[in-house]
């Protein structure tokens, strides 16, 4: 389940009064040019399972955490600065046809056969650290990496979030992430149900199932092609027929 959150989960999101507060009191807390991107390892367990309880409000297993920082099924890169972890981002790809149900309508059936799908599990961003750009920098790691011609089978790139999460939500939009589907109940965070958005965006020529819409303006611009192309072919036939009639009565003029 994929959160991107800019406030601790003790504390209640902020208002958007605070957030243009923050804007105009922001003071960079370090440069990207000096973070540095690596994989997490296993030593990282410890480190990366304190950050997330603190950034998340969904309680991990920690197998979770044991597959994150050793299974290479896994895409977790971490942003490290002064020899300390600032960000993370976990993702997974795999087969289309392996998604849950509630994430089927992501790519059409013809497309979804053969085609893998980026999911966002985890993306994270340390409060000191915060609006410097850091969640950005493991985001395009990502895309980067997903993008290159031996991973062209990738069609899209998808998380989930809480519909409350609102620093969430404006970051993906800001990414050309767009709403998917609404998913009622999804979480569960201390025995209580959460709604939940799916968020996607898509690469590698990738596009979501068309809609009644969309077949209506393919066949239109059919319809608008063949139009033109009727119009072009009468003009020539119009052309062909002027030349044969002046040969004519060229002729005709001739022999008399």
């Amino acid at each position: 389940m994929a959160q991107f959150t800019l406030y601790n989960k003790h504390s209640s999101p902020p208002s958007s009064n605070d957030s243009k507060r923050l804007d105009c009191e922001h003071v960079p807390l370090c440069s990207v040019n000096d973070v540095q991107l690596r994989f997490l390892v296993p030593d990282d367990l410890t480190e990366v399972r304190q950050l997330c309880q603190e950034w998340f409000p969904i309680d991990y297993p920690l197998s979770w955490y044991e597959d994150i920082t050793s299974s290479t099924r896994f895409f977790a890169l971490a942003a490290v600065y002064n020899l300390a972890i600032i960000g993370l981002i976990v993702a997974e790809i795999k087969p289309y046809r392996n998604v849950n149900k509630e994430d089927k309508g992501i790519l059409p059936d013809s497309m979804g056969r053969h085609a893998d799908v980026g999911y966002i599990l985890s993306l994270g961003v340390h409060r000191s650290h915060r609006r410097n750009g850091i969640g950005s920098l493991l985001l395009d790691a990502l895309m980067n990496h997903l993008t290159t011609v031996e991973r062209h089978s990738v069609k899209a790139i998808f998380l989930h979030t809480l519909t409350t999460n609102q620093p969430a939500i404006f970051f993906y939009e800001k990414r050309r992430f767009t709403l998917h589907s609404f998913l009622p109940y999804y979480y569960n965070i201390r025995g209580k149900g959460k709604d939940g958005f799916t968020y996607v965006t898509y690469i590698n020529g990738g596009h979501p199932p068309w809609t009644l819409l969309d077949h209506i303006k393919h066949y239109a611009s059919k319809v608008g092609h063949t139009s033109s192309l009727c119009v072009w072919m009468a003009s020539r036939v119009q052309s062909v027929v002027r030349w044969l009639y002046h040969k004519l009565l060229t002729r005709f003029n001739f022999i008399e």
